[in-house]
């Protein structure tokens, strides 16, 4: 389905009308500022810590929990 609407977004629109959007995107990107890379960086390595701990749970009991049955 994707590759459908790329593929007629492709036909109907230049090369160089893609280029110049994406370097549009590229002109409104920035480099976030400290602060806002470390607040970035704690949220998603708790996020990595807590799907680590639940998938743990998750094997131990599957493990473990058969044995008590």
């Amino acid at each position: 389905m994707a590759e459908n609407i790329l593929k007629s977004a492709m036909n109907n629109r230049s090369v160089s009308q893609i280029l110049k959007s994406y370097y549009r995107v590229l002109k409104l990107a920035r480099k976030p500022a400290r602060d806002e890379f470390l607040m970035i960086s704690k949220v998603a390595g708790a996020g990595i810590i807590v799907i680590g701990i639940v998938g743990f749970v998750v094997y131990i009991l599957l493990t473990e929990l058969p044995t008590w049955v």
